[in-house]
């Protein structure tokens, strides 16, 4: 019987199809059924009926034994109840998921069609222009145009957000088809890498650790494998990308990263360009192009290469590096390194260097610093190359203007111009030049100046050998004086002055010999000695005629007085002063003819 039933409502069913007295008898007759029913029931169950009490002992304990796996079996009954009701929801949600992409993806391919029609739309609306009627409809066009980008970009979005490629190309297609695809590029830009360019992009990142600006320009290439992986398989930006799949007319590498890029380095790091200190200047400029060159060949192709190299930011990164001022400290230092060494003169060189000058030795130094790792720059090859050939042309002036002295005029000059063009060519080969001809030419045109020193230098070496040999040799004016009524022996050697007037010749052979060639010191001692020797010859003619002149004055002296007697016995004692002075200029002068002979 039901929880529900209710008897006047059964009587007042049965009412409506049958009589009161005739349901009574159908009632008492069932009745009676049932009665008889169960009698015979309880008559074949009876035994169970009378032993249940006796069957029923230890079910108790039955039903113990049973709790305990039923407990289990109900735990696991829930737990995987649980689980498929998880499952269930994973799949809804997914189902869901997947009825929300195919709504955007259908989205998608209405706003493409849309779009195909708004640009036929566009294209009347051009051949219809001056017509009263394009002028109604303009608004409308106008409206239409804005909220087709609207929906395009909240599409793009949300596309990019769930990494769906069908979204995306789909709405990249109908940028392409709108000719907006420079919108598509900039909103990416904005959404997609600004906020991660912010964030990276830091001044306080940079000066973090030595090595910040290496790691913050490692962190933002790694922004475009794991950020636009999949806006350069849509755009073709990858190998694998399939080629019917392709949406062409996008570079988002050059127009959405890069720029951003760019604007974040020039705006929140800007003493990154400050040349104030050339070597930090030097290594932030090195690590940067060391950047874009990596970041290029992230690149899908030459011509987006070609793109990036041609965009505007590229051009202002590369402006923002003030070379020309990182030169010019440059340029200071190496010239004044030169300028002091050749205020300081004819130096020697330190022990061990290859050359003999000091000068010199600082010459290759500029010269090779011109050209150093941590100096030289490729954009800067022209004023490098420049510079170099001012230290060569200035020390070529230096060589012509020197005083040779006493302590350098043995010093030579060895300069190794081959070794300068092979240090040149490597450094103008890393940026493609190739005229290298020209180089030589410039080169050879230093090295000339250079030898067209020498004639110079070996004209001031003979004439200074010549001065300091001709001061002592002059001291032969001074032999008249030492004899002439001094009551001296009879000379029997050369003179004291000799030697001295001989010591610079001696030192010239003994400081030369090994660093100049035995032809050149030759010449210097032929030219020396012949303008000695002729100098000499000058001055000993003047002492005779001195002499002679004296020796006739004291004659004529003597044969006034009369004094003949006295005089004639002073002229017997022994050789006169005069002969004694004629005597000792011939030995001089045969010890001059010894020492001079080859």
């Amino acid at each position: 019987m039901k929880d529900d039933f209710d008897v006047d409502r059964f009587v007042a069913e049965c009412r409506k199809h049958v009589q009161l007295e005739q349901m009574r008898e159908d009632l008492e007759q069932y009745y009676r059924l049932l009665k008889t029913a169960m009698v015979e029931l309880i008559n074949k169950d009876y035994a169970d009926f009378v032993n249940l009490s006796t069957n029923l002992v230890g079910m108790d304990k039955a039903l113990n034994q049973l709790s305990v796996p039923l407990g289990q079996l109900r735990e696991e009954v829930l737990s995987l109840r649980s689980a498929v009701n998880e499952v269930i929801q994973a799949i809804d949600t997914q189902l869901s998921k997947q009825d929300d992409i195919q709504k955007k993806k259908v989205t998608g391919q209405i706003l493409e069609r849309i779009a195909t029609e708004f640009n036929q739309l566009q294209f009347h609306a051009v051949q219809s222009k001056g017509m009263p009627l394009l002028d109604k409809v303009r608004p409308r066009i106008a409206g239409i145009t804005a909220m087709l980008q609207q929906s395009l970009e909240g599409l793009l979005i949300q596309g990019l957000q769930t990494s769906n490629v069908d979204i995306v190309r789909h709405c990249l297609r109908t940028y392409a088809t709108i000719d907006k695809t420079r919108d598509a590029e900039a909103l990416v830009g904005q959404v997609l890498v600004k906020p991660y360019m912010d964030q990276v992009i830091t001044e306080q990142f940079v000066k973090s650790s030595p090595n910040g600006l290496q790691l913050m320009y490692a962190k933002l290439l790694e922004f475009v494998p794991h950020h636009c992986r999949l806006l350069r398989e849509v755009t073709g930006g990858t190998i694998s990308s399939d080629k019917a799949d392709i949406v062409p007319g996008y570079d988002f590498l050059v127009n959405s990263v890069w720029p951003e890029i760019i604007k974040g380095v020039e705006g929140r790091i800007p003493f990154l360009f400050n040349p104030g200190n050339p070597d930090a200047f030097y290594e932030r400029y090195c690590i940067s192009m060391d950047f874009v060159r990596k970041f290029e060949r992230q690149c899908g192709s030459q011509a987006s290469v070609k793109r990036l190299r041609a965009h505007a930011s590229y051009q202002s990164f590369h402006n923002k590096w003030n070379l020309p001022v990182y030169f010019q400290l440059r340029y200071k230092e190496i010239a004044a390194c030169l300028e002091n060494a050749i205020t300081e003169g004819l130096g020697a060189a330190p022990v061990g260097s290859r050359y003999r000058l000091q000068v010199t030795e600082v010459l290759w130094s500029c010269v090779c610093r011109c050209w150093a790792e941590h100096i030289y720059l490729p954009p800067l090859a022209h004023r490098f190359w420049k510079l170099t050939l001012q230290l060569l042309s200035r020390y070529a002036a230096f060589l012509t203007e020197v005083q040779i002295s006493l302590l350098s005029f043995s010093l030579l000059f060895r300069f190794q111009i081959p070794e300068i063009s092979e240090l040149i060519r490597e450094r103008l080969e890393g940026i493609g030049f190739k005229i290298f001809a020209l180089v030589s030419d410039a080169l050879e045109d230093s090295k000339s100046a250079l030898s067209g020193c020498i004639p110079t230098l070996s004209n001031r070496m003979t004439q200074h050998l010549t001065e300091r040999s001709v001061r002592f040799l002059k001291n032969a004016s001074e032999v008249p004086r030492l004899y002439r009524r001094t009551n001296k022996e009879v000379p029997t050697r050369a003179s004291a002055y000799m030697d001295n007037a001989l010591r610079p010749l001696h030192q010239l052979v003994t400081d030369s010999t090994g660093v100049v060639k035995d032809s050149i010191i030759q010449q210097w001692l032929r030219v020396t000695l012949s303008d000695c020797t002729h100098r000499y010859f000058e001055t000993i003619s003047d002492v005779l005629s001195s002499v002679k002149k004296m020796e006739e004055s004291l004659k004529r002296l003597k044969q006034a007085r009369k004094t003949a007697t006295t005089s004639t016995a002073g002229a017997n004692t022994g050789p006169s002063d005069d002969s004694k002075i004629r005597l000792q200029l011939a030995l001089d002068v045969e010890y001059l003819g010894e020492q001079v002979e080859p």
